[in-house]
């Protein structure tokens, strides 16, 4: 069944999302290990993703002062941390949009953050909508971020097309009934665009 609506999620899609590599850059390779090892600092991100301010991070410095260079880094420097976007799915993303088909994102990001990034990357505007879990308070793979996209639209579910390159995330929208790609690479999203029938092949290249 040939998709109606096409749904990007953004980290490893759009943008790359690897803050290990980056920190280990930034503060070299055994900092950034004692940092990810000592400070749960994944968990509270999702804290942001989930609703809570960006600010958030910074609190932490107070339970983890030891680390307080690299939390005010994680904030403070979010357009590095979250700054190398991807050139190949940024093109499907126009090409699918200059086609007539419209294209949401579906992403975990903080209100806050995502608004950053939105300044520092005019693609991440471009969608026809968006469902941000920051501002709805509800993350990935929970069914409600699900749902609140498909209140948005009036695509059946059975439509929609959901590319995210976390597994879990996957299976929470095909137990939803929608169609899905496991995201791995530009050129397999590519593949996978052309074999659906909205897009030629040299449209995804």
């Amino acid at each position: 069944m040939r998709p109606e609506l096409v749904v990007f999620d953004i980290g490893n899609v759009l943008i790359e999302w690897q803050p290990e590599r980056f920190f280990s850059r930034e503060v070299g390779p055994e900092r950034s290990a004692a940092f990810f090892a000592n400070v749960p600092i994944h968990r509270i991100h999702h804290r942001v993703d989930s609703g809570a301010r960006f600010a958030t991070i910074l609190e932490a410095i107070e339970d983890y002062p030891e680390f307080a260079p690299e939390l005010q880094l994680w904030h403070d420097g979010w357009s590095r941390l979250a700054g190398t976007p991807i050139p190949h799915s940024i093109r499907l993303l126009r090409a699918l949009r200059s086609k007539g088909i419209p294209v949401w994102a579906l992403t975990n990001f903080g209100e806050e953050p995502f608004e950053i990034s939105c300044n520092d990357h005019d693609f991440l505007t471009e969608f026809d909508g968006a469902v941000v879990s920051g501002r709805i308070g509800i993350a990935k793979p929970d069914a409600g971020i699900y749902e609140a996209l498909e209140d948005a639209v009036e695509t059946p579910r059975s439509k929609i097309l959901f590319a995210d390159d976390r597994a879990e995330n996957i299976a929470a929208a095909k137990a939803r009934g929608w169609q899905t790609h496991l995201f791995e690479t530009p050129a397999g999203w590519a593949d996978r665009l052309v074999s659906d029938d909205l897009l030629s092949r040299k449209d995804a290249q």
